[in-house]
């Protein structure tokens, strides 16, 4: 058996791109044979998505996953390097299938679950980000993926009373608000989440358009205003015209009207929205 020493590790991961780790659990099983612990990880699929990590991977799915009761969910965004792989049925099934596992175990470890994609597919896959949403008190998780995954949302939608998550006008309600995070790319839930500096920002932005130059200080601050109500209206979700009543109504105004026919009061309290690529920006 040849010496497993730290130079012949550090050669083996030069060859191969393997953690360090790796490289010395397969000179242990080779025997200290460098040539051969290359073959183990190459038959492991380590080496290959070692090589292949170097690559970029901006395509890819979102993917999710809603535990039975609908008391916790998990948004996941899983990239490979071409779109002809992003709809390959084996890679949906295996961003769904990480979907699972993360909800199963949020610390769970994916790395040879990923190694072992990326030998079937061929290509660089990354498992890039994930969300987790678990339900305080009474209520619902949701989750929509868009048609092509690539967007995918989660929410989390309160109730006053426990009975209210049962009924199925609630349950439709909290579908069609997975819905309108989806098309309105809403940022923040209400106004109260806005960080200050954001509407600040915005105020900044609009004093300097042409439309202020000469304006009495009463007036301009009206104009202002007019337009950081019109900026709330596209940021917050609950401020946007609810996409299935043709905006007529806000989502605010929706919600309110369901709960009223239920006895209740809902409350939108969080939601999560992913696009494919964006964390790449």
């Amino acid at each position: 058996m040849a010496e497993i020493t730290a130079a012949n590790v550090g050669k083996l991961r030069e060859m191969t791109g393997v953690g360090m780790m790796e490289c010395k659990k397969a000179l242990v099983a080779s025997q200290g044979d460098i040539n051969a612990a290359v073959d183990l990880l190459r038959k492991s699929g380590a080496a290959s998505a070692a090589k292949k990590a170097t690559r970029e991977a901006r395509e890819g799915v979102i993917a999710q996953f809603i535990t039975p009761g609908g008391k916790s969910g998990v948004l996941v965004e899983v990239n490979c390097e071409t779109d002809f792989v992003a709809r390959n049925e084996d890679f949906r099934a295996f961003a769904d299938e990480m979907a699972k596992k993360i909800a199963a175990n949020s610390d769970a470890n994916l790395e040879a679950d990923r190694e072992a994609a990326v030998g079937k597919m061929g290509e660089n896959i990354k498992i890039t980000r994930n969300a987790r949403l678990d339900v305080s008190g009474n209520g619902l998780v949701a989750a929509y993926i868009h048609t092509g995954a690539k967007v995918g949302v989660l929410v989390e939608v309160g109730a006053g009373k426990p009975e209210t998550t049962g009924k199925d006008e609630f349950k439709q309600l909290v579908r069609d608000i997975t819905l309108q995070i989806a098309a309105g790319f809403p940022q923040a839930v209400s106004r109260e989440q806005v960080a200050p500096e954001v509407i600040a920002k915005e105020r900044e932005i609009a004093a300097q358009s042409d439309r202020l130059k000469g304006k009495p200080a009463a007036a301009m601050e009206k104009i202002l205003q007019g337009v950081i109500d019109k900026f709330f209206q596209t940021y917050c979700l609950v401020d946007q015209g609810f996409v299935k009543r043709n905006s007529e109504v806000s989502v605010k105004e929706h919600v309110a009207q369901i709960g009223k026919q239920l006895g209740d009061e809902i409350t939108i309290r969080r939601f999560v929205r992913f696009q494919v690529g964006e964390a790449a920006v």
